[in-house]
């Protein structure tokens, strides 16, 4: 049985070549894009992700029916085992928004350098949700939960133009920006999904302010339910020359 493709990862792919590519997802996640890659025809995909259960996910959902075409890589996505030039199509499906600028720097420039000369690359993330969004709230109490444990925010929205920036300073000459989303449908899943990024942070917490946090967390689920707010926006670039 095949993997549903979300309409946001084909729409994304809609314009790429992608058929007969040695393709890269940069954080696979459970594995949308790697699957919307192998539907459009990628000759292989290299599904990156540092996560152990991502991993586990992506191998049970597509490796199954892909058994020849996809091989999943464990590894930290600014230091990765493949080869310089060695891929001819690259995606980042949500993954920007949870690196922050230090380590986007640092990908960006991973990614420059596996990419093969002429190699195509496609950015899918969220812009900046309104201020006055409910969502956004529980974003800045997940960001005030990782800074506290981790030193970090563990959520930036970029810009579009901020992140084509970023891109163009590691050599990729920028080709598109389209709307994927406008506006974004956040569920109750996903609402659950951030809560319980701050549950497991503050359980490191001493348990008056962790029991808070988390406590704040579950109210504002409870209170938001769902929203829709804010864009979901895809960037294409080209890579012209060889250099990483």
């Amino acid at each position: 049985m095949g993997v549903d493709v979300p309409r946001t990862v084909r729409a994304a792919l809609a314009d790429r070549p992608v058929e007969g590519r040695v393709c890269l997802e940069a954080g696979a996640g459970v594995g949308n894009a790697t699957a919307g890659l192998l539907e459009a025809g990628a000759s292989r995909v290299y599904a990156v992700t540092n996560d152990a259960e991502h991993a586990a996910a992506v191998r049970e959902r597509v490796g199954r029916a892909h058994p020849d075409r996809l091989v999943v890589v464990e590894a930290d996505l600014r230091a990765t085992p493949l080869a310089t030039d060695s891929v001819e199509l690259v995606t980042a499906h949500g993954l920007c928004n949870v690196l922050d600028p230090p380590a986007l720097d640092r990908v960006a420039a991973e990614l420059s350098r596996v990419a093969a000369p002429d190699a195509h690359l496609v950015v899918d993330d969220y812009a900046p949700p309104p201020a006055e969004a409910a969502v956004s709230r529980l974003f800045a109490l997940e960001n005030a939960t990782a800074q506290l444990v981790d030193g970090r925010p563990l959520l930036t929205f970029y810009p579009a133009d901020l992140l084509a920036g970023v891109f163009a300073g590691h050599g990729w000459q920028f080709e598109r920006c389209e709307t994927l989303l406008d506006p974004v449908p956040w569920t109750a899943a996903h609402l659950t999904a951030h809560a319980n990024e701050v549950r497991e942070r503050a359980a490191a917490l001493p348990s008056a302010l962790g029991d808070s946090l988390e406590a704040m967390a579950d109210d504002l689920v409870d209170d938001i339910g769902s929203e829709r707010a804010g864009t979901m926006y895809s960037l294409a670039f080209r890579r012209a020359d060889g250099d990483g």
